[in-house]
């Protein structure tokens, strides 16, 4: 995972200070590339423990086209609960009346989680974050009313036409983006098949470097590597572009803290051989062997 480290080094040593949309403001830098050769094992980073779980689950959420936290919090992930609950303060009006982050608003919070698992009308009207990722992969809305699935599409090409250079899945409807909580980050990825191996190029216009990045790392490799065992192929690279990469500042203190770690052997992640059709995957398809990392670092996510 140098090449992670890396680009924490260049953002703590060149980024631009900027503004930004959630008030926190970052060091930002324009413009990177990062390459995984999937076969020198899965790119889960060592210097910090990463929430496997929440990767997996959020990878099995998006890939069955949900767009709904109910099934993440009913599994324990809690990683998108601050958009929809935040959504909700300001439609109640208490987002006027509570400090965000404060001990009242984490018992608030705490509340609403409580509410979208045991009530199914409350979480129908406020756990659903509008047509994100999911939605566009799965169920993408055509002009005359029809869907476009466009995952099995990636798929169908991968089996039939791998030489085709129109492998693409676009989470970017512009369309839809008003209607969304969070619009999105890692926007467009494409397939590329050479050699009996499957590569993946993922474009993330925007890009928490410190919190959101390994996430994004592990879940497109994870991905990668489904889609290659679904279509008889062996993984190849994972391949991730950024448009704005930075670090929050108030993840600054945290980025120092992992880059004077010395990184250790990557772990191997196994998938259950018997799965051919990827949304037959579930959470125990997945099994990481030998993953040794340093402690977790706690970090506030700028929402």
């Amino acid at each position: 995972m140098k090449s992670y480290l890396d680009l924490l080094q260049h953002i703590l040593d060149e980024g631009t200070p900027k503004a930004d949309r959630t008030g926190t403001g970052t060091k930002s830098v324009f413009g990177y590339q990062m390459r995984f050769d999937l076969s020198e094992g899965f790119p889960l980073l060592t210097t910090k423990k990463v929430y496997l779980k929440g990767i997996i689950h959020e990878l099995l959420w998006f890939i069955a086209g949900d767009t709904n936290i109910r099934y993440l919090v009913e599994h324990n992930v809690h990683i998108w609960d601050e958009w929809p609950f935040q959504a909700y303060l300001e439609a109640t009006g208490k987002d006027r009346e509570i400090e965000k982050y404060s001990d009242t608003w984490k018992t608030e919070k705490k509340s609403f989680v409580k509410r979208i698992i045991e009530d199914e009308a409350f979480s129908m009207k406020w756990g659903d974050l509008g047509p994100v990722y999911g939605k566009q992969w799965r169920a993408w809305e055509k002009s005359d009313g029809g869907l476009i699935d466009q995952l099995n599409t990636a798929i169908h090409l991968i089996k039939n036409t791998p030489y085709s250079r129109r492998i693409l899945v676009s989470a970017w409807n512009v369309a839809d983006l008003h209607r969304m909580a969070l619009m999105p980050c890692h926007m467009l990825f494409q397939f590329y098949v050479a050699d009996g191996r499957l590569s993946c190029q993922l474009y993330q216009r925007s890009a928490d470097v410190f919190l959101g990045v390994p996430f994004n790392i592990a879940s497109y490799a994870l991905l990668t590597m489904m889609v290659a065992q679904v279509c008889g192929l062996k993984p190849g690279d994972f391949v991730h572009t950024l448009g704005d990469a930075h670090l929050y500042n108030n993840h600054l203190e945290q980025a120092h803290l992992q880059l004077s770690r010395t990184p250790r052997p990557l772990p191997e992640m196994i998938l259950n051989p018997n799965i051919q059709r990827i949304e037959d995957f579930s959470y125990e398809d997945f099994e990481l062997k030998n993953y040794d990392p340093h402690p977790a670092i706690k970090a506030i996510v700028a929402v």
